[in-house]
């Protein structure tokens, strides 16, 4: 009978594992199905991305302000490989030679159009309208224009000299607006087109040591604002991106470290904070296919940020305020 015992509980302990056993099976099953599901989705959400990039732009003619910039190459190089008809825009001659150079020896010459290039500089209002009509003859027309440019300045207001702030104007905002009014009639004609401004997040918010600056981008911003829904009507897309700013190296230095505020000092914090130029431009392919009317490309605090600049003003203020105040204490420590 002990035996029979022994060997009954013994079976009832065998029973008891079997039943455990599917649940631990189904457990170790699940988790690494659902790490290649998301690896595979990720991987799937990539590939689209990057043959919309190939397929959306073909034969289209683009426009690219600032081509050299870190951001204006990574664009150039997605949209000549996809077969877009590029018309690179920049203050150097040479060095636009030497990216289409570039561009034309990294492709298929049969699966790709060579770049053509403008000299376009736009703190030099007297040779905007130059510029544009080579623009417009490239082609005879144009189907996507990103305005990339974009002049940085920080410095207490006081000590900006006013020509300092029309020079910040004429690249941040005369520049681009007088480059959207000269080729909108032709898109008008055409009744199709795609305006896209890369834009800082100062378009939305702005901190303190960057008046001209963040004047400049509020103004642009507000002109696109209002160009949006006047072109509407003639088939005529209006989109702004709107980012922290465009990491072109993880060597860079942190970037506005003159606050010692924990709020302002992670908002322009360089890393991990930053965009990079494939991360930008993979933001700009989606916001032409989509059709996107506005984008903020930004963590959550710049977010939470441009919120409590909405909805909490006084609490805004104080704390831009308070970092002033800690950055001079600090300096006359």
């Amino acid at each position: 009978m002990i035996v029979e015992g022994e060997m009954h509980s013994n079976a009832s302990e065998t029973n008891i594992l079997p039943d455990m056993d599917p649940t631990w099976a189904t457990t170790i099953l699940v988790v690494p199905c659902v790490v290649v599901l998301t690896a595979g989705f990720f991987y799937l959400y990539g590939a689209i991305i990057n043959l919309l990039s190939k397929t959306s732009v073909r034969n289209k003619v683009v426009v690219i302000t600032d081509a050299l910039s870190g951001l204006g190459k990574e664009c150039a190089a997605v949209f000549h490989k996809g077969g877009a008809r590029l018309i690179l825009c920049g203050k150097s001659w040479e060095k636009l030679e030497d990216l289409a150079d570039e561009l034309a020896n990294a492709s298929d010459p049969s699966a790709t159009f060579p770049p053509k290039i403008v000299l376009l500089d736009f703190g030099d209002m007297d040779s905007m309208a130059e510029a544009i009509a080579e623009i417009l003859e490239c082609y005879g027309c144009l189907d996507v224009l990103i305005f990339n440019s974009s002049m940085k300045v920080k410095a207490p207001a006081q000590s900006l000299s006013l020509e300092m702030d029309k020079l910040l104007m004429d690249n941040n905002y005369f520049g681009p607006i007088t480059l959207a009014k000269g080729v909108l009639p032709s898109m008008i004609s055409r009744r199709s087109g795609h305006l896209l401004l890369v834009n800082s997040i100062q378009g939305k918010i702005a901190v303190p040591f960057r008046t001209a600056y963040a004047a400049s981008k509020h103004a642009v911003q507000a002109f696109f604002d209002c160009l949006r829904s006047e072109v509407e009507e003639f088939g005529i897309s209006v989109s702004t991106i709107n980012h922290t700013f465009i990491s072109c190296s993880a060597s860079q230095t942190t970037e506005a470290a003159t606050s010692k505020s924990l709020l302002w000092s992670l908002l322009f914090t360089r890393k991990p904070r930053g965009v990079s130029p494939d991360e930008a431009t993979t933001e700009i392919v989606r916001t032409l296919n989509n059709k996107r009317k506005e984008v903020l490309i930004a963590p959550s605090l710049p977010k939470m940020a441009i919120y409590a600049r909405s909805f909490f003003p006084n609490m805004f203020f104080a704390v831009m305020a308070a970092g002033v105040k800690n950055s001079a204490a600090s300096e006359n420590m």
